[in-house]
């Protein structure tokens, strides 16, 4: 899409270790509501390469099939995540990163990403809007081809499980900054929005125009499948994602922040369900997180008629409900 706003490209992958810290320091200094100001900046971080082995511990984890040509169609969220980050640790971001709760994503595929090919990635705030819970941001993620992906020039799989990026991330983990970078012309091949919310009282001026009670739950699509979950499903999926958030890591640090034990990543959720169902080359995927999945535990995947959802193992609870559809629509 073309903007008119600063753009400034990056010349590593910020490492997102120090960026949960700042963002935990800088928690109880936000005051979030919907009219504030936030981050105008889109990171832009090219010529990204895919590390095949942490590639394949992804696929492991998610239930993809190994060794593909094409990544998942969740996988570029992970790409984007250390720079979504970058931008919500901030000082001017005006939501406290912790108790931020991801409540959707919507993902758009225009055509099928080679594994071994080399992309840009552009990560902006794109706004914030009032919840009947609080404040809610959207931050939008776009994925364009490479020079060598554009081309079709992407070699076998299987070749270098080496990373990625042009250039190194700094000591600190914050990547370098080479400067301003204009809009980019190219369509994204793959671009998602997700939402965040933080939770606080809000007040008349800031009601949200829509009602105030919860969305009734929808029924029960029918039961395809039933998944054990070990309790060190947070942890894998850490691993090959980046995202070390302490409450999807271990009981004692998931209690810290008022959970009985680590609960499962919201993504990971997403992309199990992705994985049984399957998508279209070109697709446009919706998704809502309802509740969180504890671990270890059981859930029953159901599915039909292009929806999927993940519920509890007694198929009462509904944690996270999904459309899949082909792009364009029909």
């Amino acid at each position: 899409m073309t903007t008119t706003t600063p753009a400034a490209t990056l010349t590593g992958a910020p490492a997102l270790a120090p960026l949960l810290a700042r963002g935990a320091l800088l928690s109880p200094l936000k005051r979030p509501r919907p009219d504030a100001d936030f981050p105008r900046t889109r990171l832009v971080l090219p010529g990204l390469r895919i590390d095949l082995a942490r590639l394949a511990a992804y696929e492991r984890v998610c239930g993809f099939a190994t060794g593909a040509d094409a990544l998942p169609v969740t996988y570029p969220h992970v790409l984007g995540f250390p720079l979504a980050m970058r931008l919500m640790s901030g000082r001017d971001f005006p939501l406290p990163l912790l108790g931020l709760v991801h409540t959707s994503i919507t993902v758009t595929r225009r055509a099928p990403m080679p594994a071994t090919g080399t992309y840009e990635l552009t990560v902006y705030v794109e706004g914030l809007a009032a919840h009947r819970r609080g404040t809610e941001a959207s931050v939008v993620t776009e994925v364009r081809a490479g020079a060598a992906s554009a081309r079709g020039a992407a070699s076998a799989r299987g070749a270098t499980g080496t990373a990625g990026v042009t250039g190194t991330a700094g000591a600190t983990g914050t990547a370098g900054v080479t400067g301003t970078a204009g809009a980019t012309g190219a369509d994204p091949v793959w671009e998602s929005r997700s939402t965040y919310l933080a939770r606080h009282r809000a007040t008349a001026a800031h009601a949200p125009e829509e009602p105030s009670a919860e969305p009734p739950a929808p029924l029960p699509l029918p039961a395809l499948a039933e998944w054990p979950l070990g309790g060190d499903v947070g942890r894998r999926y850490a691993a090959a994602s980046g995202d070390r958030n302490p409450i999807h890591l271990h009981p004692l640090t998931a209690r810290l922040f008022g959970f009985p034990r680590a609960i499962a990543h919201g993504m990971w959720t997403v992309a199990r369900c992705l994985a049984e169902h399957g998508t279209p080359d070109a697709a446009a995927v919706r998704a809502r997180f309802r509740a969180p999945v504890l671990l270890p535990g059981t859930v029953t995947y159901g599915a039909g008629d292009g929806r999927f959802e993940m519920r509890g193992g007694d198929g009462r609870r509904l944690h996270v409900t999904g459309e899949v559809a082909p792009y364009p629509a029909a």
